[in-house]
C-alpha cells in the first residue's frame, strides 16, 4: 500500500510539471514593491511612441503622433538680398490704353512733367509747348482741315507754355470733319516707363483711338461715341521704347451720325 502511494505521487508531480508553460505572475518582481502584471507595458508619457523607429524620431508632447518638433531658429543671415535679374534686351515692349471722364480742369504743368502740348488757343493752326520741356511730342497732321473751336465743356490751364507762358481756363481745341479724318501725333521713347495723357472728343461721330509701337508688335484701340451731341475723354496710354522708337497714335473719324460735319477733336496731350 505504501509504494502504491507513492506511485500516485509521483504521477501527479509529473502532471503538474508539465501543465505549468510560464512563470508564475511576480516571479520577475520577488523582493521589488511595486511590480506590475505580466504582459502589461509601461507608460512613457509620449503617445504611441512604442515600437517606432522611423526617421521621424519619438512623437513629443503635445504634437500629433508622427509629427516631427519644430526645428530651432535658424542663424540670421547676414548676407545682402541679391537684386533682381536686370529684364533681357528684346523683351516684349510695353503698352497699354485706358479712357476715362476728363476732370472739369486740367493743370497740363502737373500732368506734363516731361512735356505737353495744347491745340486751337489761336485757331486750327495754333499750338502752345511746355517751356523746356522734352520736346518728346510729335505733331505728324492727319488727314483733314483742322478748324479751332473754343466751345469745349472742359478747360485747361498751364503756367509754363511757350508761346503764351500762362493761361487759365482755356476751352479752346481742334476738330477735323468727316470719316477718315483725324490726327496724327507721336511720343519719342527714351527708355524708361511713360504715361501719356489724350484729351480728345467726338460730336455727333464715333472716334478711334489707335495706339502702336514703332517697333511693331499689339495695337490697342479705344472708341467713343455719341451720336446726339459732344462727348470728351481723357485717354491714358502706357509704354516704354528704347530711344529712337515712337508711340504712334490716331485719333480719326470712324462714323459720322450727320451730314453737318461729324467730327473729333483734341485739346492738349501731356508726357509724365
Amino acid at each position: 500500500m505504501q509504494g502504491l502511494a507513492v506511485l500516485v505521487c509521483l504521477v501527479g508531480l509529473v502532471s503538474y510539471l508539465g501543465t505549468r508553460s510560464g512563470p508564475e505572475p511576480g516571479d520577475d518582481q520577488a523582493g521589488r514593491p511595486g511590480g506590475v502584471p505580466a504582459g502589461a507595458t509601461r507608460p512613457t508619457g509620449f503617445p504611441g511612441a512604442e515600437g517606432r523607429t522611423t526617421e521621424a524620431g519619438l512623437a513629443a508632447p503635445n504634437l500629433r503622433p508622427r509629427q516631427r518638433p519644430p526645428s530651432p531658429d535658424p542663424t540670421p543671415s547676414v548676407s545682402v538680398p541679391a537684386a533682381p535679374p536686370p529684364s533681357p534686351s528684346g523683351s516684349t515692349p510695353v503698352l497699354s490704353v485706358s479712357r476715362a471722364e476728363v476732370p472739369a480742369e486740367v493743370d497740363l504743368t502737373a500732368v506734363g512733367s516731361r512735356d505737353w502740348m495744347h491745340w486751337g488757343l489761336h485757331g486750327g493752326n495754333s499750338t502752345v509747348r511746355k517751356r523746356a520741356g522734352s520736346g518728346e511730342i510729335i505733331d505728324g497732321g492727319g488727314a483733314g482741315t483742322r478748324v479751332g473751336w473754343d466751345g469745349n465743356q472742359e478747360v485747361v490751364s498751364w503756367r509754363d507754355g511757350t508761346s503764351e507762358r500762362s493761361v487759365r481756363g482755356s476751352p479752346n481745341g481742334v476738330y477735323t470733319c468727316g470719316a477718315g479724318n483725324g490726327f496724327s501725333l507721336a511720343v519719342a521713347g527714351s527708355g524708361e516707363p511713360r504715361v501719356v495723357q489724350l484729351y480728345a472728343g467726338t460730336w455727333m461721330a464715333r472716334g478711334r483711338l489707335e495706339a502702336r509701337l514703332s517697333t511693331g508688335g499689339p495695337v490697342r484701340t479705344a472708341r467713343l461715341e455719341d451720336p446726339y451731341t459732344s462727348r470728351s475723354a481723357q485717354f491714358t496710354i502706357r509704354f516704354q521704347l528704347p530711344k529712337g522708337a515712337r508711340l504712334v497714335l490716331t485719333w480719326t473719324v470712324e462714323k459720322v451720325f450727320t451730314e453737318r460735319c461729324g467730327n473729333v477733336g483734341i485739346q492738349a496731350l501731356a508726357v509724365r
